[in-house]
C-alpha cells in the first residue's frame, strides 16, 4: 500500500502524463507537461525507483554541481501535484518521465497505485508522432480511448490500432483494464522538421487538454514561440524549392481532407476557448485556472532523492522519418509504432492509424 504523507485529499483530480522517447516527437508531449508543472508551480511528492525500470546504458545518469558538491541525477519518472484555483478549484497530478527500458507492467501498476491512492478520476496521456502534415496548418490533435462509453460521452475516437506500441499505449490499456477512464491525446509533428523543440505542437496539445478537462491553462510565451517557430521553418523552406513544393503538396492534401471539418462544432469549440480566456482573472495575476501558491506547500516530498532538481540536460531529439533533407531535423529513418486513429491522410498509417513515428525503436528515450 502506498502511503502519501503530507498530500491532502485532492479535489476532482486528473492525472496528466507524458514520457520522453518513442512517443514524444519533437519533445512536444513532455514539454507540455513540463509547462503545466512550471506555470502552476508543481511540487514533486514521489519518484519511481530508477533502478527498477531504466537501463542506464540507454538513459544515462547525469552529474551536476550543487554549491560545489558533485551530485547525480538518475533518469526516472516523477509525480507532482498542482491545485488550480478559481471558483471551482481542481487538482492535477502531473507525471513526467522517460519511457522505461524494462518491466513495463510493473511500471504501469505502480502509477495506477498512485492514481488509486490519490482518487484520480481520469488519466490523460499526451503523445506526439511524426506525420505527413504541413507546418503551415494547425497541428492535428487526436483524442483516442479504449473505452467505448468514454469515446461516446467525450466525443473521442475509439482506438482500433494494431501494431507496435509504446508506453503511452500500454499505460492506456492498463488503465482500461483497471477500470480507470483513460484518454490519449496525440499531436502530429511534421516529419521534415522533427528536431525539438516544437512549441506549435506543444501549444496544440495544451489547447486540446484545456477543452478536455475544462480548465483555462496559462500559456505564457508559448503562442509567441509557436509563431517564431513557424516563421523560422517558413524561411528555411523558402530557401529550397523542392522543400517548398513538398510543403505545398501537403497543404493541398490537408486542405482537401479537412474541408468537411470546418463544422459548426469546431467553430463552437474555438469560440468557447476564446470566451474562457476572457473570463475575469484571465490576465496577469491569480484568477480562474491559476494555481494557488504558498511557501509551505504540503506536496513536496521526493522519496529516495533528497536532491534539488537540476536543469534537464541537453540531449538530442527523436529521429525523423525519411523526407526532404534540406530542412534541419530530417534525420533519417524512423521505426513503425503506434499512433492514434486520425481519419486524415497526413497521419494515417496501417489500418487507418497514424504513421507510428516519433521516437526510437529501442524502447529508450531516443535522447
Amino acid at each position: 500500500m502506498i502511503e502519501l504523507e503530507g498530500v491532502p485529499e485532492l479535489i476532482d483530480p486528473v492525472m496528466v502524463a507524458a514520457f520522453e522517447g518513442w512517443n514524444d516527437a519533437g519533445d512536444a508531449a513532455s514539454t507540455a507537461v513540463a509547462h503545466l508543472d512550471r506555470e502552476w508551480k508543481g511540487e514533486v511528492f514521489a519518484a519511481l525507483d530508477a533502478e527498477d525500470y531504466y537501463d542506464f546504458q540507454v538513459n544515462r545518469p547525469t552529474v551536476f554541481l550543487d554549491n560545489g558538491v558533485r551530485k547525480i541525477t538518475w533518469p526516472t519518472t516523477r509525480l507532482s501535484v498542482v491545485r488550480v484555483g478559481g471558483d471551482k478549484p481542481r487538482d492535477l497530478v502531473l507525471v513526467r518521465g522517460i519511457e522505461p527500458s524494462m518491466r513495463w507492467r510493473s511500471f504501469c501498476n505502480e502509477l495506477l497505485a498512485f492514481a488509486h491512492e490519490l482518487g484520480v478520476e481520469m488519466v490523460v496521456i499526451l503523445g506526439a508522432l511524426l506525420g505527413d502534415t504541413p507546418h503551415t496548418r494547425p497541428v492535428p490533435v487526436s483524442g483516442v480511448t479504449s473505452d467505448p462509453d468514454l469515446a461516446r460521452t467525450m466525443d473521442l475516437e475509439e482506438t482500433r490500432y494494431e501494431g507496435p506500441t509504446g508506453i503511452v499505449g500500454i499505460l492506456q490499456e492498463a488503465c482500461t483494464h483497471a477500470g480507470v477512464p483513460a484518454v490519449s491525446l496525440w499531436a502530429a509533428v511534421p516529419h521534415y522538421v522533427s528536431q525539438p523543440p516544437n512549441p506549435k505542437a506543444t501549444l496544440a496539445l495544451l489547447n486540446r487538454l484545456e477543452d478536455l478537462i475544462g480548465l483555462r491553462i496559462p500559456l505564457g510565451e508559448l503562442p509567441e514561440d509557436a509563431r517564431a517557430w513557424q516563421l523560422g521553418v517558413d524561411q528555411l523552406a523558402a530557401e529550397d524549392s523542392e522543400v517548398a513544393e513538398y510543403v505545398q503538396t501537403l497543404e493541398e492534401a490537408r486542405d482537401t481532407a479537412e474541408l468537411p471539418e470546418a463544422s459548426g462544432e469546431a467553430i463552437a469549440r474555438e469560440f468557447e476557448r476564446y470566451l474562457r480566456r476572457r473570463e475575469p482573472g484571465a490576465g496577469p495575476g491569480p484568477g480562474p485556472g491559476v494555481a494557488t501558491e504558498g511557501g509551505d506547500s504540503p506536496f513536496l516530498r521526493d522519496p529516495g532523492s533528497g536532491r534539488t532538481r537540476p536543469p534537464k540536460p541537453e540531449q538530442p531529439g527523436p529521429e525523423s522519418v525519411p523526407g526532404p533533407e534540406s530542412v534541419p531535423g530530417a534525420t533519417g529513418e524512423n521505426p513503425p509504432g503506434e499512433a492514434p486513429e486520425s481519419g486524415s491522410p497526413e497521419t494515417e498509417g496501417p489500418d487507418g492509424e497514424g504513421p507510428g513515428n516519433g521516437g526510437t525503436p529501442d524502447g529508450g528515450s531516443g535522447k
